[in-house]
């Protein structure tokens, strides 16, 4: 029964920044349990490289994609739509990142954030409506999986202004959602903490170590505690939730 309730065989997923840290961490551990996985990036050289990667595991197909602008997610929508009649899982990963003193903080580092952490999950899950519709129902809904971040629930240390709050809004636009689109589809986020990735890499090699002493689980994210957490969401046994926050941080939003 296990197997069953975790199972997401057969399905088909959209991992947007599926090419790197915590995207290709959920995208490798989906295909290794047997779906089908699109990955998209803005660099497409990096997203064929994943899949190709990926594709010895299992099917996992490089999709090109500027989701920064409502017309960047349109077509990558429609490029899904050319190629499938339904789309079960929606992981939406792909995200933007700046750090700036305060007394510098400009325009473009609020644009930068919240044009793809904030309008980017919004817009690309508003034009695969009709795929997640085709694939969900009560009784088994399609899947939406935003990714925000531990920083959107307390105020991080780092001058990362506009990124903070776009992880907030991107955990209140899941709620909203989440009552929006059920029963056919559930909306849920992941708030990780840290996780070995290009956008943590400086955090790390500057702080990892006191990081993780301070960790109540006193280490750093693996990449199958984010897969797991993923996969959970999409299967059987996360079925009957929505509207979820769920930190995946080894408890450091807990003090």
């Amino acid at each position: 029964m296990s197997a069953v309730l975790f199972s997401i065989d057969s399905k088909t997923a959209l991992v947007t920044g599926g090419s790197r840290g915590i995207g290709k961490m959920i995208a490798t551990g989906f295909v290794e349990a047997g779906a089908k996985v699109y990955i998209a990036a803005r660099k497409h050289a990096a997203s064929e490289e994943t899949a190709a990667e990926l594709s010895k595991l299992g099917e996992c197909i490089a999709l090109q994609a500027d989701l920064s602008t409502e017309e960047g997610c349109r077509a990558l929508a429609d490029e899904i739509i050319a190629r499938e009649g339904r789309l079960d899982i929606l992981v939406n990963n792909a995200g933007a990142t700046w750090g700036t003193p305060l007394e510098d903080f400009d325009e473009a580092a609020w644009e930068r954030a919240l044009s793809v952490n904030v309008k980017g999950v919004f817009h690309l899950t508003k034009f695969l409506l009709p795929l997640l519709r085709a694939a969900g129902s009560q009784e088994e809904p399609a899947r939406v999986i935003n990714i925000g971040s531990i920083d959107g629930l307390r105020a991080p240390r780092m001058d990362t202004f506009s990124y903070s709050a776009s992880k907030a809004a991107v955990h209140m636009l899941t709620r909203h959602l989440a009552g929006k689109l059920a029963p056919e589809i559930t909306v849920n986020a992941i708030a990780p903490g840290p996780f070995e990735s290009k956008m943590m890499a400086e955090t790390l090699r500057n702080f990892g170590d006191s990081i993780a002493a301070t960790n109540p689980l006193k280490r750093i994210g693996r990449p199958d505690d984010m897969a797991g957490t993923a996969i959970f969401l999409a299967s059987r046994a996360g079925s009957y939730l929505t509207g979820t926050i769920i930190p995946v941080d080894g408890g450091i939003s807990t003090i």
